[in-house]
């Protein structure tokens, strides 16, 4: 219960066991659960979970990281994207923001919905889209944010469902880039910027050692990220 509660000083190690200190953009740390995954594991990091001076800050770098996209409205992808969606806009100056949703509503349009799954919740269901926001979107500099990137799923789902409405992001913002898994199907097009990013671990005598060659590339990071990703 103490992950994603507060930010601690930077820490090395060549190997993790429990939970591992991701870098921050200012140089502090905040300690995550590393989650089992057989081969590999992940750092994990739930937003809704997290304490407010966490996200406070978490919104600053992802609006910081984003800004360069000029972005002119947010599109938060359900559910934890929610979390941030709104406040990112907001920092990024817009006077609202769009949130598509797992719940139908009786005048929504099958035809704006698609299915999706993620890696934390497998299950398929649908996200929709109010047909009444569509004029918010119309036209515009549209930014897909979310909580986590880490297979790419969910993203790409929101990337359909906009599609459907007509609009080609101008990019995805995510509090943590989780390894590269997303990758390979992620479009070259569209730009992905985090607050912080954390590579995949493999598993060691020791633990659990983080794996530097599958931290994601070519991201958009926000000023004065020190590189301590490297180990």
């Amino acid at each position: 219960m103490d992950h994603w509660q507060g930010f601690e000083p930077p820490s090395e190690a060549p190997a993790w066991t429990g939970s591992y200190p991701a870098p921050m953009p200012d140089g502090r740390a905040l300690r995550l659960p590393l989650r089992d995954y057989g081969a590999i594991a992940v750092t994990g990091f739930i937003a809704n979970q997290a304490s407010f001076a966490v996200l406070r800050p978490m919104v600053g770098w992802m609006a910081a990281a984003a800004l360069p996209l000029g972005a002119e409205v947010v599109v938060g992808l359900p559910t934890l994207g929610h979390v941030f969606g709104g406040a990112v806009a907001e920092a990024l100056g817009h006077p609202n923001w769009v949130a598509p949703g797992y719940s139908r509503k009786n005048w929504y349009d099958p035809a704006l919905s698609v299915p999706t799954t993620s890696s934390t919740s497998p299950d398929a269901r649908r996200m929709w889209l109010d047909p009444r926001l569509l004029p918010r979107l119309a036209g515009r500099r549209v930014l897909l944010v979310d909580d986590v990137i880490s297979t790419g799923s969910s993203a790409l789902a929101g990337l359909s469902l906009l599609r459907l409405a007509g609009v080609e992001p101008v990019g995805l913002c995510v509090a943590m880039a989780q390894g590269d898994r997303w990758r390979p199907d992620w479009p070259e097009s569209i730009p992905v910027a985090a607050a912080f990013a954390t590579p995949l671990f493999r598993r060691v005598p020791a633990g659990w050692a983080p794996d530097a060659a599958t931290l994601p590339p070519a991201l958009l990071l926000p000023p004065r990220f020190d590189g301590a990703l490297k180990n």
